[in-house]
C-alpha cells in the first residue's frame, strides 16, 4: 500500500452510488517517512471508496504541528495541479515536505464552504492527517479547532484492530434536539479510500459506515482492511447565502488513518 500517491490516483473512473459521500482527502505519498527525506502530500476532493474525484477547492489554510509542538503555516506552499479522473482532468493541490525532526507531524487543512448540490447544503471541513517520522511523539496533538483527535496511536495498525477518536470540543452525544431525533454531532461517518475503482459497488450502507459518539465524545470502530480510512463528524454551523436564498452550513472534522497490510 505504500506506493506513490500519484500512481494510486491514476486511471480514475467516474461512477458512484447514488448515496456517495463527499470527503476531503489529505494523503501523504507514504504513511511514514524518514527525517530529511522529501515526500509529497496531496489534497483532493470526491468519493474515496468509489475512487471518484472532482475539482478540489483552494484550501483556506494548511498548517502543521511538529513533534516539538511548534505550529507552521504551509498554505502558501501548496501547488495547484491536476490529475486524470476518467476522461477529464481535475484540480488537486500538492505539498512537498521534508520533516526535520523525528516524531509525528500533524497536518491540518481547512477548506472554504463547499456547495453540495444534491443535498442543498454547504460543507466546510477541517481535515487532519498524521505523518509518522521514526519516533512516537506528538500523534495526539490537538489543533484547537473543531476536530477529531486520535485516542489510539494512528499508525502501526493492522486490519481488524479497534480505533478510537475523540471529537473536540467535547459534547455529549446523548443530548438530542427538541424533536427527540438526536444530534448530527453525535454521528461519525467512516469510509475507506480505494486505490482503484471497485469493479462492483456494494450497497451504500456498506460503503460509508456510521457509528455514534459516546457520552464522552469518543467514537470506536474496527478498521477491517488495509489502506487509508477517514472518520468524519459534523455539526450545524448556521446558514450561508446562495443565489438569494439561505442554505444550511455544516462544519465537519475529518481524520485520516492508515492500516498496514
Amino acid at each position: 500500500m505504500r506506493t506513490a500517491l500519484l500512481g494510486m490516483i491514476a486511471g480514475l473512473s467516474l461512477f458512484a452510488g447514488s448515496g456517495a459521500a463527499h470527503f476531503n482527502m489529505l494523503l501523504p505519498q507514504t504513511a511514514s517517512a524518514k527525517k530529511g527525506e522529501t515526500l509529497t502530500i496531496i489534497y483532493q476532493w470526491g468519493h474515496p471508496f468509489e475512487h471518484q474525484l472532482f475539482d478540489a477547492p483552494q484550501p483556506q489554510e494548511l498548517v502543521v504541528l511538529s513533534p516539538d509542538g511548534q505550529r507552521a503555516e504551509l498554505t502558501d506552499r501548496l501547488v495547484k495541479s491536476t490529475c486524470k479522473a476518467g476522461a477529464r482532468d481535475v484540480t488537486v493541490y500538492q505539498l512537498s515536505f521534508a520533516p526535520q525532526q523525528r516524531g509525528d507531524y500533524v497536518f491540518v487543512l481547512r477548506t472554504p464552504p463547499i456547495w453540495i448540490e444534491e443535498d442543498s447544503e454547504f460543507l466546510q471541513d477541517t481535515v487532519k492527517m498524521v505523518l509518522h517520522v521514526q519516533a512516537q511523539k506528538g500523534w495526539d496533538a490537538a489543533a484547537g479547532t473543531f476536530e477529531l483527535v486520535p485516542l489510539t496511536r494512528p499508525y502501526g495498525l493492522r486490519p481488524g484492530m479497534v480505533f478510537q477518536v475523540e471529537a473536540l470540543p467535547a459534547r455529549s452525544a446523548s443530548k438530542g434536539n427538541s424533536s427527540g431525533q438526536g444530534n448530527s454531532y453525535g454521528l461519525v461517518e467512516i469510509e475507506r479510500y480505494n486505490a482503484a475503482p471497485p469493479q462492483k459497488l456494494p450497497p451504500d450502507e456498506q460503503i460509508t459506515r456510521t457509528v455514534r459518539l459516546d457520552a464522552n465524545g469518543v467514537a470506536t470502530t474496527t478498521l477491517s482492511e488495509a489502506g487509508w480510512w477517514c472518520l468524519t463528524v459534523s455539526r450545524p454551523q448556521g446558514t450561508r447565502m446562495r443565489e438569494g436564498k439561505r442554505y444550511p452550513l455544516r462544519q465537519r472534522a475529518t481524520f485520516w488513518v492508515f492500516v498496514e497490510e
